[in-house]
């Protein structure tokens, strides 16, 4: 192949015009706009880092939105992908910075609460463009895999529970007849990490839980967090979220069973807002919810709508890779997980807003 010695090309040249990431990069551009005076905030004393704020939030997209499973081959695909150069706004001859390099600038936007920031304003182009409402709301949690495995749950007390470890770095290991739990143990991997099973017939993993407030009108997410994974962690989580929705009118908050306690329906109604919660008749004691919320015809559309938070968790677990983290600590678990929500949020609101075609990147 014989090459032209000069071309004159654009970036722009290369990206169809009905590309789904047009859209996607049109409302990226209008939250990340907002927040120029964050990233003046953060850099202004030393001045800029090697990679731009902006640039490097919209390379962490492409890497949830095409589910690129690591930095390094990030920034390998970035090298020669002229779709994700022109997304993130990288010349044809700029140079790719180097993986360790993006890592230790992801964690300057970690300690700026980046990530928050932009998830807000996000909500804030669904709110004025009227995606949302302030009235009904469901809420779920979803477990979060760690990044860390059942040979790194050590004693805390430093001792060793493996009877027959053996020699080597990956010795076969033997807890069999040995207690371990939360109170005893940590894993020497990721200490934040907790050992919690789904139920009583499921495995025990380590991992984080995942929580996310919906709005049922667009089915947005309106909140989202990481926490320990325990037994209280999702009532607790669902109770923060639902205290930053501003205004004290009344609302509705649908549920599974797994929140129908009387603690949480009473906290739910001092804050004047609806339990629509589904009824635990199995559970001792029976069911928190009764007929003042049963007998409503409101409570089954909220019944029907809650399940709908399941398609952000089904996104985010096969697309953004959330099904297992493969970052160590609470606060970086919690920074992509919310990252991966807002995308899947930008995702749905392209194609509400008429400016995406049917089903891409969904």
């Amino acid at each position: 192949m014989q090459e032209a010695l000069f071309t004159v090309a654009k970036l722009e040249d290369f990206v169809p015009a009905d590309h789904p990431l047009r859209p996607i990069r049109l409302l990226v551009n209008e939250a990340l706009g907002r927040l120029n005076g964050l990233f003046n905030l953060i850099y202004a004393d030393s001045g800029r880092a090697s990679i731009a704020p902006e640039k490097l939030l919209r390379a962490m997209l492409i890497q949830v939105l095409f589910s690129v499973r690591s930095e390094r081959q990030l920034m390998e695909q970035v090298r020669y992908n002229l779709l994700y150069r022109w997304f993130i706004g990288l010349a044809i001859d700029d140079e790719v910075w180097d993986h360790s390099s993006f890592s230790k600038n992801r964690e300057r936007l970690l300690q700026h609460a980046v990530v928050e920031s932009f998830f807000t304003e996000v909500m804030t182009l669904a709110d004025k463009a009227g995606l949302l409402s302030k009235e009904h709301f469901s809420v779920d949690g979803t477990l979060i895999q760690a990044w860390a495995s059942h040979k790194s749950f050590a004693p805390k007390d430093g001792g060793s529970d493996d009877a027959n470890g053996g020699p080597g770095r990956n010795a076969q290991a033997n807890w069999k007849g040995r207690p371990r739990s939360n109170d005893t143990h940590v894993s020497t991997t990721d200490p934040d990490a907790r050992l919690f099973r789904k139920s009583h017939h499921g495995a025990a993993i380590l991992a984080f839980q995942g929580h996310v407030l919906m709005e049922n009108r667009s089915g947005l997410v309106v909140g989202a967090m990481v926490t320990h994974a325990d037994g209280l962690g999702e009532r607790a989580a669902a109770l923060a979220m639902l205290d930053t929705v501003p205004g004290t009118h009344p609302k509705t908050i649908a549920a599974d069973k797994a929140y129908d306690t009387r603690d949480f329906i009473a906290a739910c109604r001092q804050r004047r807002i609806t339990p629509h919660v589904a009824a635990n008749d199995t559970r001792i004691g029976g069911s928190a919810i009764d007929g003042r919320t049963l007998r409503h015809p409101g409570y089954a559309i909220s019944q029907t709508i809650r399940k709908r938070i399941e398609e952000h968790f089904g996104w985010g677990k096969t697309i953004g890779r959330i099904r297992q983290t493969v970052y160590r600590g609470l606060r970086r678990v919690d920074q992509h997980f919310k990252l991966t929500m807002t995308a899947s949020n930008i995702v749905r609101m392209a194609r509400m807003l008429g400016r995406s075609p049917l089903g891409a990147l969904r």
